[in-house]
């Protein structure tokens, strides 16, 4: 049994994810989807594999416009649901969602946002708290994994009194910490599934909807003005008031108490971030005349809090205000201890670094990290992808480069894909720069661009793009990296695998069979032939219109799981020419698999057992025939 389904209440161990996915269960949830994103993924994962033991539905959907209008099917049958995503899913998401809060919901609905503050696996570190008030829908910012899961228990009875979403705002930090949580009492629902045709959901009309929009929005508000997710720790009448919510609280009250400011400061925590709980901030604004706002990413709270002010102005006075606004707070990044600690030491005069670890453990640690650069896992086909697309380009000599998009390829920006990735923006994106690329041919434009994407971003965003392609005749060439798996958020399955979230086996969605039923031209290459590969990239630029070559290989890790490498690798030291090769120590130097290493000592190449898989494709690229290759027995 999955340690999140334990029926009594006991205290365990859970990762702030977990501890969502515990709450939703808690909350009487029954359907759950979402798409895989970090760092969100571990919430839909961890409900999957609780479906093994309760009456649940989750599945991973193909994007997240798809998972919040499936989820909301089940809300409008009666079965409270909960969907999950990255900040970048929500943009994905938003066209559904600002028709979805004018019609409205009946069963609970709960949509978990989970932030990525300093892009730490994203393309950005976009805010989705704006969203909130964009749509007007409560929004809850938890601070601990306790409080993860109460929130998100209590989101779906709140969604449910103002029939109406209810979104939960994590962040990286939060998503991925672990402590001690006591959970409790998982119900027993009793739920049959109806829709009533006599209480239809819609958007008309436009103008009254959006009024109960607001409606509902003031119901939550006095709600929050006696929630017990927000409180007020400090003096009566503090020297400064700081308003913060979700980790960042906790970097609070850490640095106050570090500098012992406990009897000057007061702290002031929201849970409860949108709709403000205007009265319970009017008490505290009156009893302070400087306020700091500590909070990640945009300045959501500080804005909306200096609205409020200026609104109550004549009530509670002129304050001075410190955060991302004044400067003191950084506007982008994540926050830390030391960022609040650093702060609080401006405004008080004190300097915190003398009662600070940071800087002792800075020197102690100097010069022992080693440098580790972004590179694929030895063995990734997607090495093999770009190598084969800087040979096919070199070849053709038109400065063609390539448009790319989100995934483990990513990494093509950098030297590990030998910088041949000359863009990246949304899901999808690669294939509709393309297009645009593709109409540019009247105009004098005569570079061949090469667009990738994986197979999941296949399925999730880029379907529509090819279709553009096709149905305009855009000179394309997408190149579809296909390895098997949603490998960059943790081999999640999609539409292309055969099995489902909850492990169901269903028939893959062929992409050769979709791509030649919409009369494109379509052929399969093995990254591992680099060579091969290269000429049908070359051959296929010559080809005006859209045309897709996919590029199959499984992940490196999926094949080293299944023992499928076939190689034992080696580097002749007699062959190795070292430094006088001639080719700038290609192999190591330009080629980068962690499993090829430059031996100081020898001055020559040598393979790395420990890291070496054995995919045999580095010895294609030695132009001395040094590294050579032996069939595993």
């Amino acid at each position: 049994m999955s340690k999140i389904s334990q029926r009594s209440g006991t205290e365990i161990l859970l990762q702030g994810n977990e501890a969502i996915a515990r709450g939703a269960l808690e909350g009487g949830v029954v359907f759950c989807a979402g798409y895989p994103g970090n760092p969100s993924s571990e919430i839909i994962e961890t409900l999957a594999e609780s479906a093994r033991d309760l009456p649940l539905y989750v599945e991973w959907s193909i994007n997240e416009k798809v998972a919040l209008e499936a989820a909301t099917a089940a809300s409008f049958a009666g079965c409270r649901a909960l969907v999950s995503m990255k900040q970048n899913g929500v943009n994905v998401a938003s066209d559904f969602l600002t028709n979805l809060t004018l019609s409205g919901t009946k069963a609970g609905i709960v949509l978990v946002s989970c932030d990525d503050p300093s892009g730490i696996s994203s393309t950005n570190e976009e805010d989705a708290r704006p969203f909130a008030p964009l749509t007007d829908i409560p929004l809850l910012e938890p601070s601990t994994p306790q409080e993860a899961l109460e929130m998100t228990r209590w989101a779906f009875d709140l969604s449910e009194k103002i029939r109406n979403v209810v979104m939960i705002r994590s962040v990286s930090r939060l998503s991925h910490t672990r402590s001690n949580v006591l959970i409790g009492d998982l119900p027993d629902p009793d739920i049959r599934p109806y829709f009533d045709p006599d209480n239809p959901f819609h958007t008309f009309p436009i103008v009254i909807k959006h009024e109960e929009r607001h409606n509902k929005l003031d119901q939550a508000r006095e709600l929050f003005e006696e929630s017990a997710f927000n409180s007020y720790k400090g003096p009566s009448e503090p020297g400064l008031l700081v308003i913060s919510s979700g980790c960042v609280i906790n970097y609070v009250n850490e640095a106050v108490g570090i500098l012992g400011l406990d009897n000057q400061v007061g702290i002031l925590k929201l849970g409860t971030t949108w709709p403000l709980p205007e009265k319970f901030l009017e008490r505290h604004l009156k009893t302070c005349r400087q306020v700091l706002f500590a909070e990640e990413v945009d300045p959501f709270l500080e804005n909306n809090v200096k609205a409020l002010a200026a609104d109550l102005g004549d009530r509670v006075g002129i304050k001075r205000y410190f955060g991302k606004a004044s400067g003191h707070v950084p506007s982008c990044g994540e926050l830390s201890p030391a960022h609040v600690l650093e702060v609080l030491g401006d405004i008080f005069r004190i300097d915190w670094k003398d009662t600070s670890f940071r800087e002792k453990i800075s020197q102690k640690t100097k010069d022992s990290i080693p440098v580790r650069e972004f590179g694929f896992c030895p063995g990734c086909p997607h090495r093999g992808s770009f190598y084969a697309i800087k040979t096919a380009l070199a070849w053709n000599d038109q400065n063609g480069f390539v448009s790319g998009d989100i995934g483990c390829y990513t990494m093509g920006i950098w030297p590990t894909g030998f910088r041949q990735v000359k863009s990246v923006h949304a899901m999808g994106s690669g294939v509709g720069l393309a297009c645009g690329y593709g109409k540019l041919e009247k105009f004098g434009f005569d570079q061949p661009v090469v667009t990738v994407c994986g197979d999941s971003t296949f399925f999730h965003s880029s379907i529509p793009g090819i279709i553009n392609a096709k149905f305009n005749n855009s000179n394309i060439l997408l190149l579809v990296l296909d390895n098997g798996a949603t490998a960059m958020t943790g081999f999640q399955p999609h539409p292309g695998t055969g099995e489902t979230a909850m492990g169901d086996k269903t028939r893959p969605v062929d992409v050769e069979a979709l791509c030649r039923a919409l009369d494109i031209t379509v052929t399969v290459s093995d990254p591992y032939d680099m060579t091969g590969t290269a000429r049908k990239i070359y051959e296929f630029m010559k080809v005006n219109g859209p045309r897709v070559i996919i590029m199959r290989r499984k992940c490196a890790l999926v094949q080293g799981r299944e023992g499928a490498f076939p190689y034992n690798m080696h580097v002749e030291q007699d062959k190795c020419l070292g430094e006088d090769c001639g080719c700038g120590r290609f192999c190591t130097r330009i080629f980068r698999c962690p499993g090829l290493i430059w031996d100081e000592e020898t001055e020559k190449a040598r393979i790395d057992e420990v890291i070496c898989v054995g995919c045999g494709i580095c010895a294609d690229i030695c132009p001395q025939g040094a590294i050579s290759r032996e069939k595993k027995s």
